[in-house]
């Protein structure tokens, strides 16, 4: 990198290659010399596999307000009003730019598709290719900005530090993953777009890449860190032998499935009277009661009902998919069970995106805007993604002031770790399942916080991408486990039976900001 790539400084740097990180850039781009760094391929991201699609208030019957209702009613008392309006009052704004750049919906005698999904009270999901919608808009934005001669794309060089001055975001030092060589490259804008963290998990149905990057580079660059407590787990993920874990989406439950355990006995309706279609975290937790009940590590998920056309025509992916690995989702049940899907906290930001640095952004997963508050509406995350991407440039181009760091704040605590054996990704996807997973108490999260303390001591100094995304891994699982242990009672995303009820005393925000050195 160091001697083929001579150019160092631009406007704006952005950290990532999923949605976030390239339609930033697109936007971007008319204001300025735009570097998007990558730690994989371009292609190697979270969006595509988000199945389900985006949700807007755009159809008959819906509006900003019923849309900015059921986001807040799915957040538990967490989301921040002001975040949620935005979301929703520009929602179909940001869909007409998708469709202007290319992303082509799915739609019905010549109108866009809706989709229904769990806590929306209409249908508002937009589909595209049925269940490939994060994949098609992937592609479209990714040939744009290979296209563009003001975007240059760096392939496999991995963020390592946010290079911060004065109190305010610089540049960003990168490794080179192929060669080893380290560089720095200076921008007047730094924007964090690298997705979340489901690889903390034993079972996931993110890609490899998914490891904290930019929590863990905001949080020791000085940057706020919040919610982190507060991660969802997909209730319905493939649980077939020979298979990887794979995303069945939300929408198979929209149209019409039924959760069933091994006996065949539906069990939803004794857990929520929306059943199926109740929210994620009362979904997951239910079929993770029933695993336990009945002795098995997984139940079914039935649309042997549903007409054979409705299921290849919605759910192409899934379809074949399932098919390739010997099962016939329209003739029999599909074991599923519950699996990491999204990081609800992350990066702290404002309004606008910022965070408490000056000329640090960030965007998508990795940031907490307070849009999700304690549990993520289905299909809300990629709208997240659009909505604050161009606040970030609308911001850029008034200039602005970043946030004053929060009063109440928490700051992780030296620890006397433990651990019998060195970390490795294996042991910690194994630690964070069973103690600090679908369900954690105090005991099992202390011992999850003496561990990891232990191995954030022990690693060595990283070297390479393998041992940079563990050493990231670490810290951002002891951020959610130390949040975890702090938040004593249920609420959203975050169930602990020995706090089972949610509290007034906890509409507050866990937020971490790293010691003085």
């Amino acid at each position: 990198m160091g001697s083929v790539f001579k150019e160092r400084a631009f406007d704006f740097i952005i950290i990532g290659s999923g949605i976030a990180g390239l339609y930033t850039a697109l936007l971007a781009r008319r204001m300025g010399r735009v570097l998007i760094l990558t730690k994989g391929s371009l292609d190697d991201c979270n969006t595509k596999h988000a199945q389900g699609g985006i949700a807007a208030p755009i159809g008959p019957g819906d509006s900003p307000e019923l849309h900015f209702r059921d986001t807040i009613a799915a957040g538990a008392g967490l989301c921040d009003p002001e975040a949620v309006k935005i979301l929703t009052e520009e929602a179909a704004d940001r869909i007409h730019d998708l469709i202007e750049l290319g992303v082509h919906f799915d739609t019905v005698n010549g109108e866009i598709a809706l989709g229904k999904e769990a806590a929306h009270s209409v249908p508002r999901i937009l589909h595209a290719g049925g269940d490939a919608t994060g994949e098609h808009i992937e592609t479209t934005l990714g040939r744009l900005a290979r296209s563009s001669k003001s975007i240059t794309i760096l392939e496999y060089c991995f963020a390592t530090e946010i290079l911060v001055e004065g109190g305010r975001a610089v540049g960003v030092k990168a490794l080179d993953c192929r060669t080893g060589s380290v560089e720095e490259f200076f921008g007047k804008a730094v924007v964090l777009a690298t997705g979340g963290a489901g690889r903390l998990f034993k079972f996931t149905t993110n890609p490899e890449i998914a490891t904290g990057d930019g929590v863990a580079l905001a949080f020791r660059a000085g940057a706020e860190i919040a919610d982190m407590e507060f991660f969802q787990f997909h209730p319905t993920a493939l649980r077939l032998p020979g298979a990887p874990v794979f995303l069945i989406s939300e929408a198979v439950r929209g149209e019409g499935g039924i959760l069933r355990n091994i006996r065949g006995e539906r069990f939803m309706p004794r857990y929520h009277p929306d059943a199926e279609l109740a929210p994620r975290h009362v979904v997951a937790r239910a079929i993770f009661f029933e695993m336990r009940r009945t002795g098995a590590d997984y139940v079914l998920l039935d649309v042997t009902h549903l007409p054979r056309k409705l299921i290849s025509t919605r759910f192409p992916h899934i379809y074949r998919f399932c098919l390739n690995y010997g099962l016939d989702m329209a003739s029999a049940p599909i074991p599923v069970a519950p699996a990491a899907h999204y990081m609800i906290g992350g990066v702290k930001t404002n309004v606008w995106a910022e965070t408490n640095i000056r000329g640090l952004f960030a965007c998508g997963e990795t940031a907490c805007t307070g849009v999700h508050g304690a549990n993520r509406l289905a299909s809300n995350s990629l709208l997240e993604v659009l909505v604050f991407a161009k606040r970030i440039i609308d911001r850029v181009s008034q200039g602005g002031n970043p946030p004053s760091p929060s009063a109440e704040h928490f700051t992780l605590p030296r620890r006397k770790g433990r651990a019998s054996s060195p970390p490795s990704l294996s042991a910690l996807q194994r630690l964070m399942w069973e103690n600090a997973g679908i369900i954690r108490s105090k005991e099992t999260l202390e011992e999850a916080a003496e561990i990891l303390a232990a191995w954030e001591e022990m690693a060595p100094p990283p070297t390479d991408r393998p041992s940079h995304e563990l050493k990231n891994l670490i810290l951002t699982g002891r951020l959610l486990v130390e949040a975890a242990l702090i938040r004593e009672e249920s609420r959203g995303a975050h169930f602990r039976p020995d706090f089972p009820e949610p509290s007034p005393l906890w509409e507050r925000h866990i937020i971490f900001r790293k010691e003085r050195e």
